[in-house]
């Protein structure tokens, strides 16, 4: 069995991916110890909890000093962290598990999302409405390791995404479905679909609305595999100052997703100062989506790993193929890939100081997009 061929900067991995040189709890001045985050993409509410997380001085109760990295296109964040360039990454589950079958010493110390928040979008009137009506038409995807649950939802229809199917290479954007270049395109529930809906429909003049897209959500026919995740630095975890730092470190993040579902609008206006290119109305639609990708949380509250999620993304990692055939993983990750001991370490402080870990009363909100996402 082969492996996917992802991004080339993911494939040029360090010679050797242990700890850096410096002790793992450096104190800055001020007696607080500066922490690296590595982020998957550019600012925006996907990331929001960690940015609350600093402005509400979470963080700085925990004694850390966090500084956090902008992700983007050629930024891998889980090659980072196995560098030793950043001190923790946030990366999709699928992508670091092809990356540490490659080499990288990174461990799963935190699951923040507990759902996917992936689509496929076609027109209503193209009559799409499952993977199999792919067959023929042209798909688009952004690759990178993007594409995982595509391929997963074409194989488990039994479609074979090098024969079947055209695939296109898709901009981070939806102008190629808007302008009915593909048939099909990639989407995040908390981004790019908002999108669509932000668009001027030039027949009647208004926004297009949900009736005029069909969507394939990969949740519901069970392609769908886990995403955002804090990563730590497997070597490094020996060491029992970086084991106290992952836990101070996880409980101020649980604290700052917290904070975000209590209070989307301020944490939408955080982004938004924190330099988004994206609109306000955009912002409060994604923070709105990726707070139900958070909450309500897994059993034993934000950030543990469900171990019927973990193995179905580990399944499918195995068995979905793309376009040549390739599977993302040769074999079951070895080693440490996971753990819910500092999780549950940093759970247990943040209940035990009044803030509510599993949002079992969470409601999402109804969000009104404008034009353009302003």
């Amino acid at each position: 069995m082969r492996r996917y061929l992802i991004a080339a900067s993911l494939l040029l991995l360090l010679t050797a991916c242990g700890t850096a040189d410096t002790p793992a709890t450096p104190t800055a001045s001020g007696g607080t110890t500066p922490i690296k985050l590595q982020l998957q993409w550019f600012f925006q509410a996907q990331f929001a909890g960690y940015i609350a997380a600093v402005d509400q001085g979470f963080y700085k109760e925990q004694g850390l000093d966090v500084q956090l990295l902008e992700g983007g296109v050629d930024i891998v964040p889980q090659t980072v962290l196995a560098q030793g360039k950043a001190d923790y990454a946030v990366a999709w589950v699928p992508k670091a598990l092809a990356s540490r079958e490659q080499g990288a010493g990174i461990t799963d110390v935190g699951q923040i999302f507990a759902r996917s928040g992936t689509y496929q979008v076609a027109w209503k009137d193209s009559g799409i409405t499952t993977p199999a009506q792919f067959k023929g038409k042209k798909v688009g995807n952004w690759g990178f390791g993007n594409e995982f649950e595509l391929f997963a939802g074409m194989t488990k229809a039994g479609l074979d995404a090098g024969k079947d199917v055209t695939l296109v290479q898709q901009q981070f954007d939806m102008q190629a479905l808007l302008k009915k270049e593909i048939d099909v395109a990639q989407a995040m529930s908390y981004n790019e679909y908002a999108q669509l809906l932000e668009a001027t429909n030039p027949a009647t003049g208004k926004l297009y609305t949900p009736d005029d897209f069909q969507i394939i959500d990969w949740k519901t026919n069970g392609s769908a595999m886990l995403q955002d995740a804090v990563w730590a630095n497997t070597e490094k975890l020996n060491d029992p100052a970086y084991q106290q730092q992952t836990v101070k470190f996880l409980a101020a993040t649980v604290k700052g997703w917290a904070y975000c579902r209590d209070n989307p609008e301020a944490c939408r206006d955080l982004v938004v100062a924190k330099g988004s290119k994206l609109g306000k109305s955009h912002q409060l639609w994604q923070m709105n989506e990726v707070n139900k990708l958070v909450w309500p949380a897994a059993t034993g509250g934000v950030g543990m790993i469900d171990e019927a999620a973990w193995k179905q993304t580990v399944d499918i990692s195995l068995t979905a193929k793309n376009q040549t055939g390739d599977t993302v993983l040769t074999k079951e990750p070895t080693g440490l890939a996971y753990t819910n001991d500092y999780i549950k370490q940093a759970l247990d402080q943040v209940k035990a100081a009044g803030t509510d870990i599993t949002g079992t009363s969470f409601q999402p909100q109804t969000v009104t997009l404008t034009a353009g996402g302003a």
